[in-house]
């Protein structure tokens, strides 16, 4: 199916959907549309991440975003968590919109998304201060609300600084990347995760051992992994567009640390992982496309919940922390 008209189909289930649940009259899928400036890329597999950020306006302060496809058929935490931060963003009325950028957003996942379905954002506008702006952020599916945030913007102001510094850690140049990892097992799954990794638009390096198809040697809660886009980003993104990206990125390996420490792995069949709820506060700017070292470490589980806190560092500099809980659960192994 061409991409034309795989982005019609979603046009028409959008409009029935805002005709149903919304009272938004539809737009016509031929006249001119409005979208997020987002530049692009032929190189994928970062183009589609792009594409799913590229959000519709589709009146005042709603906007219309399409999924990504994903294996475990329900959208991807981190696509949605970007798309939310780019559409909060939208409605900042600056000249230059990385003079007031996010500088921290926390969000609750309710429930898993359909990704052959559109997502509608809808935004709520709390305050406009001098400083600091706040918005909502609620994504819908049909009339169910699968996620919300509440999303703080600062005015670029100068003041004292200070940070914790960077831990130790080996040069991501001196370790090997997963499909690396994954090529030299020689075996059929081998191949497989190699290829899986390789339509992945974030390159991971872990200083330890991954945990993607057997338990850590070491149980301990402490994940420690560099990570980048696999190919650069565009000129002219914006600062925006990278700290979105930075949370679409952390999602993949922000329970880590949980996983670990109780001994089970990614593609065990007998465990259930899902984001519950995810906090970012950004500090600096960055640039995705070059190395960043992140440190996780969790802090507690329990009840089939456990929780991570996790720093990044660029250049040496730290650029964010993160929190995130998130339900992990094992199943008992049948007798």
């Amino acid at each position: 199916m061409s991409k034309a008209l795989a982005l019609e189909g979603i046009v028409n289930r959008s409009n029935e959907y805002l005709e149903t649940h919304m009272d938004i009259d539809p737009l016509p899928i031929r006249l001119t549309r409005s979208f997020l400036d987002i530049p692009e890329t032929h190189e994928e597999p970062l183009a589609s991440i792009l594409d799913a950020l590229r959000l519709e306006r589709i009146g005042s302060h709603l906007y219309r975003g399409i999924n990504m496809p994903q294996v475990l058929g329900r959208v991807y935490g981190g696509q949605v968590f970007a798309q939310a931060t780019m559409a909060a963003a939208d409605t900042i009325e600056e000249d230059d919109p990385d003079t007031r950028l996010a500088h921290s957003i926390t969000a609750a996942f309710l429930r898993p998304g359909d990704p052959h379905l559109p997502l509608l954002l809808k935004i709520e506008d709390l305050n406009d201060g001098h400083s600091f702006s706040t918005r909502n952020v609620s994504v819908f599916q049909h009339d169910l609300q699968l996620f919300h945030a509440r999303v703080s913007f600062q005015l670029h102001q100068p003041g004292p600084t200070f940070a914790q510094p960077m831990p130790d850690a080996p040069d991501p140049e001196s370790l090997p990347s997963l499909v690396e990892l994954f090529t030299t097992m020689g075996s059929s799954m081998g191949t497989y995760w190699a290829d899986m990794m390789r339509t992945n638009a974030i390159e991971m390096r872990y200083v330890d051992e991954s945990i993607y198809l057997h338990p850590a040697k070491k149980r301990e809660p402490h994940t420690r992994v560099w990570f980048r886009t696999r190919t650069p980003m565009p000129k002219n993104s914006s600062k925006t567009l990278q700290r979105a990206l930075l949370g679409y990125a952390a999602d993949q390996f922000m329970l880590d640390p949980i996983m670990r420490a109780l001994g089970i792995y990614w593609t065990s069949p007998k465990i259930a992982v899902a984001t519950l709820d995810h906090s970012i506060w950004w500090h600096r700017n960055f640039d995705i496309s070059n190395w960043i070292y992140a440190d996780l470490r969790g802090q507690s589980a329990q009840n089939g919940r456990g929780l991570v806190i996790a720093e990044f560092f660029q250049d040496g500099r730290l650029i964010a922390t993160m929190s995130q809980e998130g339900m992990v659960r094992a199943r008992p192994s049948s007798k």
